[in-house]
Order: structure tokens, then C-alpha cells, then sequence
């Protein structure tokens, strides 16, 4: 494994559910060409949240309830799931980062670039890029920047300036 493409939370609470944007509705085709265009392994985040999310401090910073695990909401978006092999990973996930996903990456030693597209910029996948480059700092981690959404255009930007400081390439 030299390559990884790991599309984060491509789900529909985020795509076109309970915090759904157009943004992240136009992106949804271009992450379906690059899963089927990588020359890697792709490996996926899911987002999970059970009924007790609103008692969380997620819940209670964010009180709309999302991505519930096993709802129609914290299903990966059609397009991408029929484009994943069953032997790829995905990686349920309870907070922002993903500390499984990192570990499992990790341990990967030949791995030269982690590639990065999904939602929301400015929340998850933000998160997992600067965990990924905190645990592997000699890999070259990045992100497709026409392949991401933000929760507004201007947090989407933000998250991308933040990235480009912490030598996240943005392409």
C-alpha cells in the first residue's frame, strides 16, 4: 500500500439529510470519479451517533440529531458504496478523528500520501488530516479541495488555509 484514498463521512445526513448543503450535494460525482480514477486502496469514515447523541457534547453543542447508526441518515451515499469493494475498510467513528483510522494507516509502513476527500472540511475531515500528520509525519497528506464540503463556503475556506499551515497539501 503506497496510496490511500480516505473518503470521510460521505453520508447522507451530511449530504443531503439533517445538515445537508447544495455544497456537499455537488461533490458527491466528483468523489465517485476519483474513488473510481485512485491508484490506491480507498478506505472509508462513518460518522455514528446512537440515540443518546443529544446527552453528548457533540449533542449539546450541535443539537441536531445525525448519522444515528443504522438509519437511512448514517448510510455512505449509494454512488460510493456501489463502488467499494467489500475488502475495503470503513472505519465507524464517534468523534471528529478517526484514532482507528490512524492506527490502522500507521501501521502501513511503506505508505507515501494519504489523499482526502469528504465532510465536512472545516469538522472531519480537517480532524483526521491534521491526526494523520500528527502520527505520520513523514507521509504526505492531502486534500482534494473541489472534493470537499464545508458546513458554509467561508468554513470550508478556512479549513483549507489551516491545512495548507500544517503542510497539508491541498490540491
Amino acid at each position: 500500500m503506497k496510496k490511500v484514498l480516505v473518503v470521510v463521512d460521505m453520508q447522507k445526513d451530511f449530504i443531503d439529510g439533517a445538515l445537508g448543503t447544495k455544497e456537499a450535494e455537488a461533490i458527491v460525482d466528483k468523489v465517485a470519479k476519483v474513488i473510481r480514477t485512485f491508484d490506491g486502496d480507498v478506505v472509508f469514515t462513518r460518522d455514528t451517533h446512537f440515540d443518546n447523541y443529544l446527552e453528548t457534547q457533540e449533542g449539546r453543542n450541535l443539537p441536531v440529531p445525525h448519522c444515528i447508526k443504522d438509519t437511512d441518515g448514517w448510510q455512505i451515499d449509494k454512488k460510493l458504496t456501489s463502488l467499494r469493494p467489500d475488502s475495503e475498510q470503513v472505519f465507524d467513528k464517534t468523534t471528529f478523528g478517526s484514532t482507528q483510522l490512524a492506527a490502522y494507516l500507521e501501521t502501513h509502513k511503506d505508505l507515501e500520501r494519504i489523499t482526502l476527500v469528504g465532510l465536512c472540511t472545516d469538522i472531519c475531515v480537517i480532524s483526521n488530516a491534521l491526526l494523520l500528520k500528527a502520527t505520520m509525519p513523514e507521509v504526505e497528506i492531502e486534500v482534494v479541495e473541489a472534493c470537499c464540503a464545508g458546513v458554509t463556503p467561508q468554513s470550508h475556506n478556512n479549513a483549507l488555509e489551516a491545512m495548507k499551515m500544517c503542510q497539508i497539501k491541498v490540491v
